[in-house]
């Protein structure tokens, strides 16, 4: 059964989600402090992270960052405000899916189920019958068997989300797929997830690619209609 670390230094909604999880199945570490929760991180690697964005310690962006410095493992933060820029900050800094408080408690385990199918199905090998287990696009390679991307030779580290965006997009280069595309093959029908969202996940995935080629622009943004993959 997946584990999963939840950190909020809301004792009583830690409480809850644990007991939620709990009789989930899931197995569950608690915390109240960001520092302790980055050691548990770094010393056994949760399947899974529930995270709040705000600590006495250290803000919550600080914890993403350093989280994703170990691992691109799934990651879900919580929000205490409904505002558009707390969503996308969550978002460009490396987290997966946000949930703004307060939320129900079914919409915390779809949420997290989605995030884990998605995992697993890109790190097996039988990862779906139209997902080939490796494409090649030009200086682009990608291998949903390993989950490994490498631009021009060299590793570039995608989120489970980042990863399967991207590889729609690249397995058929010049092919438009819509933000409503894009959203289904991320999270499923089972949420509502806003376009914004895919928008963020594209910004991220462009921005990681430029850290090892700045000249990087094969993610095309068509307005009204959505993203395309160029090959050249």
């Amino acid at each position: 059964m997946a584990r999963i670390l939840v950190v909020d230094e809301n004792v009583d909604l830690l409480n809850s989600i644990s007991d939620l999880l709990e009789i989930e199945g899931f197995d569950v570490d608690c915390f109240t402090s960001a520092q302790e929760a980055l050691e548990s991180v770094r010393e056994n690697l949760p399947d899974l992270v529930v995270m709040e964005m705000t600590f006495e310690e250290m803000s919550g962006v600080e914890l993403l960052q350093k989280m994703r410095r170990i691992s691109e493992l799934p990651i879900i933060y919580l929000s205490s405000k409904a505002s558009e820029l707390d969503e996308v900050l969550g978002l460009r800094m490396g987290a997966d899916d946000y949930i703004t408080k307060p939320f129900s408690q079914r919409l915390l385990i779809e949420r997290l189920r989605t995030l884990l199918r998605r995992v697993n199905m890109a790190k097996s090998s039988h990862a779906g019958a139209n997902m080939a287990s490796q494409i090649t696009c030009g200086d682009l390679n990608m291998d949903a068997e390993h989950y490994l991307t490498l631009w021009k030779g060299l590793e570039v580290s995608l989120t489970s989300t980042e990863f399967l965006i991207l590889y729609e997009l690249a397995k058929q280069p010049g092919y438009v797929r819509s933000r409503n595309h894009l959203m289904y093959l991320a999270y499923g029908d089972e949420v509502f997830v806003d376009g914004r969202t895919v928008d963020s996940h594209i910004k991220r995935i462009r921005g990681k690619i430029r850290r090892v080629d700045p000249s990087f622009s094969h993610v095309e943004t068509l307005y009204g209609l959505g993203y395309k993959y160029r090959a050249a």
